[in-house]
């Protein structure tokens, strides 16, 4: 199975390369809105997971065949990225193949500690999330392994950003009714301060999430923009889940396609595009075949 996905067309990233180094939702969080599913590994061991010199073999081959259309190397996909205790040489490795920017999404929850610091170093926009700055609103929305406070999170936020010199943007996400309330958008707002970003990247739940997580409304986005946004450089990110589900459907109006097929198509990973049909099938939109020993997927219509 390779661990490359895409490039996948992102608002804020262009044609972004993905790179899933940690195995399917192995993660320190188990976050009430991640389009996933269920956390099955909550962990914070470090380990390498999936061999790196494997990683490093797949990218160097797909770009020995030309990456005129990627624009940033993302580590991202279906688990926590700095899990893997070899991300740091294969962020240098990467260095020396191309000049394409590297890219980091993450939870940002292991970043208290000085390995990780270290290892993220090199790359060139760093992503961490930030969904609450009080503890209990921390445990409610991201659900996170035992051993982890809110508290430590920002404080490795704050250390990473002292000294990492490349563009760092950190995102929250909304979740109606779990992390809106005022107390918490000043919490976050005084955290925030104190990390100094780059940029604050503002998102809500719309991708189909594996617990009743609600969107916050655009008129909500706009308050808390607007109440971030004296001291930040605060945007409001929009997803695509409207724009995935009209591309799937015309694909399988056309003929069947398998898991792999789709998410090829649509420049995303099998994981995401899962969620997607699976929504669509409950919707009676889409229907389950089997055939030769393979899963299609068809267009009720057709």
């Amino acid at each position: 199975m390779s661990h490359l996905f895409g490039p996948v067309p992102s608002r804020r990233l262009g044609r972004s390369l993905g790179l899933d180094i940690t195995p399917y939702k192995t993660c320190t969080f188990d976050c009430v809105y991640c389009q996933l599913g269920r956390t099955t590994n909550k962990t914070v061991q470090r380990r390498e997971y999936i061999a790196k010199d494997l990683i490093l073999c797949e990218l160097r081959d797909f770009l020995s065949e030309g990456a005129e259309d990627v624009d940033y190397i993302t580590f991202a996909g279906s688990g926590e990225p700095t899990l893997h205790s070899g991300i740091g040489e294969m962020i240098d490795a990467i260095k020396t193949m191309t000049d394409i920017p590297v890219v980091v999404i993450t939870n940002g929850s292991l970043l208290f500690r000085e390995d990780v610091r270290c290892d993220l170093s090199n790359a060139d926009i760093v992503l961490p999330s930030l969904d609450a700055a009080t503890a209990s609103v921390f445990r409610a929305v991201n659900q996170p392994h035992e051993s982890l406070s809110v508290d430590l999170i920002i404080e490795g936020l704050r250390m990473f950003r002292e000294v990492f010199r490349g563009e760092f943007w950190l995102e929250i996400m909304f979740v109606r009714g779990v992390n809106d309330g005022t107390d918490e958008i000043t919490a976050l707002s005084d955290a925030i301060s104190a990390i100094d970003p780059d940029r604050v990247q503002l998102n809500t739940v719309v991708r189909p999430p594996c617990e009743d997580a609600m969107p916050v409304g655009e008129d909500v986005m706009v308050q808390i923009q607007e109440a971030f946004g004296g001291n930040f450089d605060v945007e409001i990110i929009a997803e695509r889940r409207i724009e995935v589900r009209a591309d799937i459907l015309p694909l399988l109006e056309r003929r069947p396609l398998t898991l792999d097929q789709i998410a090829g198509s649509l420049g995303m990973h099998r994981n995401e595009a899962a969620k997607y049909l699976r929504e669509l099938i409950e919707q009676g939109a889409v229907v389950e075949t089997v055939h030769g020993g393979k899963r299609y997927f068809a267009s009720i219509s057709t």
